[in-house]
């Protein structure tokens, strides 16, 4: 099975990358919009509860924090991914480093950019048209995170929460 680790916002943002998303993401039927904070990894279902155990730990260790988007970008050239970028607050850093610490056996690719994609798989010229279309877009969105979630895919390829971390000693 395939597992990722998640923080989904709240439903105003959801949509707001929705509105996108369904026009320039091929992913979205999929997955709601979500900020990653460990990509894709195969594991088993008993795998799944134990590293549920070692993800609660982190979580009873980690304060909620802000998530402030104030707007588009995009990876290009590396390939052509439009975002909504989240701004790098201490406490989603921290709260990433541990996770990947924790999991050092889930390399990712990528140096962690947060944010929360809403375009992707698109040409270059699709690109360079939408993103020169949102890039001045603005946008003023702030909210508290406390939780994140592990997910699983299904057998569609669509993602669903295996299980909740709420952030803070409960």
């Amino acid at each position: 099975m395939k597992f990722g680790v998640v923080v989904f916002p709240s439903k105003n943002l959801q949509d707001f990358a929705n509105s996108y998303r369904k026009r320039y993401d091929p992913h979205y039927d999929l997955i709601t919009p979500h900020l990653t904070l460990l990509n894709a990894f195969d594991a088993t279902e008993e795998d799944a509860r134990e590293f549920a155990e070692r993800l609660q730990q982190i979580a009873d260790r980690t304060n909620p924090f802000t998530l402030k988007t104030s707007k588009i970008s995009s990876f290009h050239p590396v390939n052509n991914v439009i975002y909504l970028k989240i701004e790098p607050v201490k406490e989603l850093i921290s709260l990433h480093a541990e996770i990947h610490t924790e999991f050092s056996e889930f390399k990712s690719e990528y140096a962690f950019v947060p944010h929360i994609t809403i375009g992707q798989k698109l040409s270059n010229d699709e690109h360079s048209d939408v993103f020169g279309a949102l890039r001045m877009t603005k946008i003023d969105h702030e909210e508290t995170i406390d939780r994140f979630h592990l997910l699983y895919q299904l057998d569609n390829g669509s993602w669903t929460v295996f299980e909740t971390f709420r952030l803070g000693k409960e």
